[in-house]
């Protein structure tokens, strides 16, 4: 950075001198030009200068993840694997294009958190609007948030992603399930959530199909979003409303993690309205920890951070 300073101070000399000397068609067109280069250098310059105080802030205690989160402002990524790819490889929250979001950056990295259930903390029994934007603590990085469905919606809207679902019960036990070509459709249309394939240990809760006969009220593929002050579900009362958190319901659900949080796993309630996948613990076991999170199907996992690979013997 010294270099291009001293380079621009002796070019901003110069071209003073030459406007008090020029008087030549010639000689004027040569000090455009050297003006056209001095605000080339200046531009640079002022990159070096920022780029230089994010280092600085960077190299500060407790300012890590704060300069990394300013870094992405200058470019408008779309998601977490755009950022991962970019060479952001430490989970925490960053700033996208059009909203702030968490980046777990494990598990192969570029993981966008559109939820996440560890404690109880925050209250998921949320209005439509509140579903919508989004809620929760989106700071402290083991903070309860949903992301909102406006987000969802434009994230899978640009392509094939997939959901990945960590669960854990208070035994330390965990789970997860991983749903292929996930799509959460726009507002007019409720949200309406759309899943492909499933893979995972947790069971196929999402789309009732653990058991003959009872997709009909228990699927959630193509299920409208609904709340407790919007009911779109199948049943004839409100999911929703008895169940205490907005969710993409049937005739009511199979899988249910937005209900109320119990600090404990078995429960007793009027209906089964805790944090719940069926497949796994049943109805009346709310689990400790849920959290949802999407990536492009053809994201490439560098083999560095692809879990699998260690073991694996390339081809004879």
């Amino acid at each position: 950075m010294t270099g291009s300073l001293q380079l621009l101070t002796g070019l901003i000399v110069f071209t003073a001198w030459s406007q008090f000397l020029c008087g030549s068609d010639i000689c004027r067109e040569e000090v455009a030009r050297l003006q056209e280069q001095e605000k080339l250098l200046k531009g640079q310059l002022q990159k070096q200068e920022l780029l230089l105080h994010r280092l600085q802030l960077r190299n500060q205690p407790g300012n890590n993840k704060q300069a990394q989160a300013d870094q992405t402002q200058d470019t408008e990524y779309t998601d977490c694997s755009q950022l991962f790819t970019s060479g952001f490889k430490s989970s925490g929250f960053y700033r996208l294009k059009s909203f702030r979001a968490y980046c777990d950056m494990s598990e192969g990295g570029g993981w966008t958190v559109i939820q996440r259930r560890i404690n109880g903390t925050e209250t998921f029994n949320r209005s439509w609007v509140e579903y919508k934007d989004g809620f929760g603590d989106m700071n402290a990085d083991l903070g309860e948030f949903w992301i909102g469905n406006d987000n969802m919606h434009h994230i899978t809207a640009q392509g094939n992603y997939s959901l990945r679902i960590n669960l854990e019960d208070f035994d330390g036990n965990q789970r997860y399930v991983e749903y292929k070509n996930f799509k959460v459709a726009d507002e007019k249309d409720h949200y309406r959530l759309t899943f492909g394939a499933y893979v995972g240990t947790a069971g196929d809760a999402l789309s009732g199909g653990y058991q003959v006969g009872v997709s009909e009220w228990a699927s959630h593929q193509g299920m409208k979003f609904s709340t407790y002050d919007q009911d779109n579900d199948n049943y004839q009362g409100n999911c929703a409303q008895e169940d205490k958190g907005g969710w993409w319901f049937n005739k009511c659900h199979s899988a249910h993690l937005n209900g109320k949080y119990y600090s404990s796993g078995h429960y007793s309630a009027t209906t089964d309205d805790g944090v719940v996948w069926y497949t796994w613990r049943g109805w009346w076991y709310s689990l400790k920890t849920s959290i949802m999170k999407l990536r492009p199907i053809d994201f490439n996992i560098d083999p560095i951070d692809d879990p699998n690979a260690v073991n694996r013997n390339p081809p004879s």
